[in-house]
């Protein structure tokens, strides 16, 4: 019994001569890891202290007189300012890489949209990017939008699936997009492929409008022509 806790203070002494060894030889890389480490850490606490943080405040402010002027359906002014306030394009060329910058692409694709210009309104909606689904699925409605008056439209049912897929919770728009989706491609003689997205519909959304008058598109579809058949 006494020579095993010998033999065991024998090894903790060598464990910490060996410890105590490895410092010796390695603490001015320790040292200087340990130093970088908090370089780094204190550098980017006080980027966002400094300089993001400020950025951002001034790139929402630059954003509220834009955001009203689009409330209100000006939507030239909110593009581009009124000359003593900044529109939305001016706080993206400014303020990259803040959050208001990125909603500014939102508006801005919005604003391309209904006035007709759909690859700029492609350009923005493309460029942002949201955590908030219901936002999200709306931005990916919107390009499904703009590639369809574009004629894109392989790309316009992508998002318009991405749209249905999206934040299922809303119901009302899920089943909308789905539906979109389910009829170009039906335009397109993917008939298949647009019941398959038309009974998506039925199993999720069979209390919605849509749901409620999806399965006249099934049925058209499924029944099979033949020589009898009106042309």
């Amino acid at each position: 019994m006494a020579e095993n806790k010998v033999q065991e203070a024998v090894e903790v002494n060598q464990h910490a001569q060996s410890a105590s060894g490895f410092w010796e030889k390695n603490k001015k890389l320790i040292i200087g890891v340990s130093v970088a480490v908090i370089v780094i850490v204190g550098g980017w606490l006080l980027y966002k202290s400094m300089i993001v943080g400020p950025k951002e405040e001034r790139a929402a402010e630059a954003m509220f007189k834009a955001e009203e002027y689009f409330r209100n359906d000006s939507l030239a002014v909110a593009l581009n300012g009124d000359g003593q306030n900044k529109g939305f394009l001016n706080v993206i060329k400014n303020f990259d890489g803040t959050k208001a910058a990125n909603l500014a692409h939102f508006y801005s694709g919005i604003i391309y949209l209904k006035t007709h210009d759909f690859n700029n309104a492609v350009k923005h909606l493309k460029d942002f990017e949201t955590e908030s689904k219901q936002i999200q699925m709306v931005a990916y409605g919107r390009l499904g939008d703009a590639y369809s008056e574009l004629g894109k439209k392989d790309e316009a049912v992508d998002y318009y699936k991405k749209a249905g897929k999206q934040f299922e919770s809303d119901q009302f728009n899920s089943s909308e997009f789905l539906f979109r989706a389910g009829y170009l491609l039906e335009s397109m003689g993917k008939n298949k492929e647009a019941i398959d997205v038309y009974r998506q519909i039925k199993e999720k959304y069979p209390k919605t409008e849509k749901g409620f008058s999806i399965d006249k598109y099934i049925y058209r579809l499924s029944v099979e022509k033949n020589d009898f058949s009106v042309k």
